[in-house]
């Protein structure tokens, strides 16, 4: 068993979900809002330590009226367990779990910063040898009583989701604006597929424009 899991991202028209910079701003404030009550609605929000590493976000429920209690879990994929001491991500406005691997388990273990982030309340899950075993983690999430997750990417925790068959829905923010970029972030990175026969069917089932940008969802065929 394995909770629900939710895609949810915003991408230009040419599928950049980041400049080779990093600027990431790209949906509008009616997006924003939309992303937070799908926040309301799941029990946990799920990212890779690249996104931490580079956008230190909250992934609290913030744009709309909302309580503590509407904060979902917040779970980072984070192989080598490099979470920042000062990340947002780790605060105590909501729980949090670190998903590591067992390979940096041990001297993670006996750091300074592993005490710390126990002292805040931060949950830890091992599993894998190098890299996190994802369907281990979504096993374990489901034991914690995650029944629908909503993950945040990157664009390469995404591929990994989607390649492993994880992912139930896709819900994407297409905004009118082209970036290109050979090093800018698209929707999904990782190693990729080599043929177009091996792709990932997806079906459309619902589309509609929000303020200047396009919100699809598709379901994702098994």
């Amino acid at each position: 068993m394995r909770p629900y899991v939710i895609l949810n991202a915003a991408m230009t028209l040419d599928g950049k979900i980041a400049t080779a910079t990093g600027s990431s701003n790209i949906s509008g404030e009616e997006d924003l809002k939309r992303v937070h009550e799908i926040r309301k609605d799941c029990d946990a929000i799920m990212v890779g330590i690249g996104t931490v590493m580079a956008d230190d976000p909250r992934l609290t429920v913030h744009k709309i009226d909302a309580n503590p209690d509407d904060n979902p879990v917040r779970v980072v994929v984070d192989s080598k367990c490099r979470t920042p001491l000062a990340a947002r991500i780790t605060n105590k406005d909501a729980k949090t779990i670190i998903a590591g691997a067992n390979e940096y388990k041990y001297d993670f273990k006996v750091s300074d910063r592993y005490e710390t982030f126990k002292k805040r309340g931060v949950k830890f899950f091992f599993s894998g040898d190098k890299r996190v075993d994802l369907v281990a983690l979504m096993s374990y999430l489901h034991e914690e009583g995650i029944e629908k997750l909503m993950l945040e990417g990157g664009a390469t925790l995404n591929f990994s989701m989607i390649k492993a068959g994880l992912i139930d829905e896709i819900r994407i923010c297409v905004a009118p604006m082209v970036v290109g970029g050979a090093n800018a972030k698209t929707f999904f990175d990782g190693e990729g597929f080599d043929t177009m026969d091996e792709a990932v069917r997806l079906e459309l089932v619902d589309s509609y424009p929000l303020g200047k940008d396009l919100i699809l969802t598709y379901k994702v065929l098994r």
